[in-house]
């Protein structure tokens, strides 16, 4: 193991990529070593610092992503479903180790993470902040402890920008109660709520979505029977988390064989 490894960055001109650039540069085992944009980004030839406000640091964005993931040690892809599933493949080609925090993925392109992870090691999650996968493995936990008279939604909120809803974390919260009670998140996921619905079915997740403002992450997991409620929240005000988590995991997979492997695994929550 070495004591400092070289980190690329994919979609380093987002929120998220500078973000990122930020925690990697605060790092003392890590190295920033490139980073890359699509082809039409007007962030292309701009130098990295700069970009991120870091001061110049000699290295300009790049429209070659292949190139950033052959002189890392590890890439941190926070892009697009379609971007994130055609770096899967650059990182199987390369054998470089990968960071994929993308929300939003279809089935196939999640699959192609999977694929890739014969080559490679990977640590894919919906969420890389500590404290969400913390909130994951307490939202299985109680899941397995209540019976079926607790009632179970999950009400996530983000900023205005967000694409995709639900958001990835809070499916992910969904099918982290549906392991703790043992059935198919499929079977009970209640999605859409408007007009004349009935009533709710018994053993149903429903989701709640929200947007608006500048908030990073708010996610909330509720179980509700008559009488009592128990509330589950977790609260991100700044994008920081998510960066530092997904250093975490970059220094975890230093050395690790490839695989496909989640933040559970990282820190140490992983069956």
């Amino acid at each position: 193991m070495t004591n400092e490894i070289k980190v690329g960055i994919t979609g380093c001109a987002g929120r998220m990529g500078r973000a990122l650039m930020w925690q990697v540069a605060e790092h003392e085992r890590c190295a920033l070593s490139g980073g890359s944009e699509h082809a039409d980004s007007e962030a292309i030839g701009l130098d990295l610092g700069e970009l991120a406000g870091l001061g110049t640091l000699g290295l300009t964005v790049s429209r070659d992503t292949r190139l950033v993931f052959e002189t890392a040690d590890v890439v941190l892809d926070f892009t697009s479903p379609s971007a994130t599933a055609h770096h899967a493949e650059i990182a199987a080609a390369t054998g470089t180790a990968w960071v994929a925090g993308t929300t939003g993925l279809a089935p196939k392109q999640e699959a192609a993470i999977v694929e890739a992870a014969s080559k490679t090691a990977i640590v894919r999650a919906a969420n890389m902040s500590v404290g969400v996968n913390l909130l994951l493995a307490l939202t299985e936990q109680v899941a397995n402890v209540l019976g079926p008279d607790f009632d179970i939604d999950v009400l996530e909120m983000h900023h205005r920008h967000k694409v995709d809803a639900p958001s990835g974390t809070a499916l992910a919260l969904g099918r982290a109660a549906a392991a703790g009670r043992g059935v198919s998140h499929d079977d009970v996921a209640d999605r859409g709520r408007d007009g004349i619905t009935g009533e709710r079915r018994r053993g149903d997740i429903g989701y709640a979505v929200l947007r608006g403002g500048n908030v990073a992450g708010e996610h909330s997991v509720i179980f509700a029977a008559d009488n009592e409620r128990i509330e589950l929240t977790h609260k991100a005000t700044d994008r920081a988390i998510f960066a530092r988590g997904a250093i975490m995991a970059a220094l975890w997979l230093d050395g690790k064989s490839p695989g496909f492997y989640s933040m559970m695994d990282v820190l140490g929550l992983g069956n």
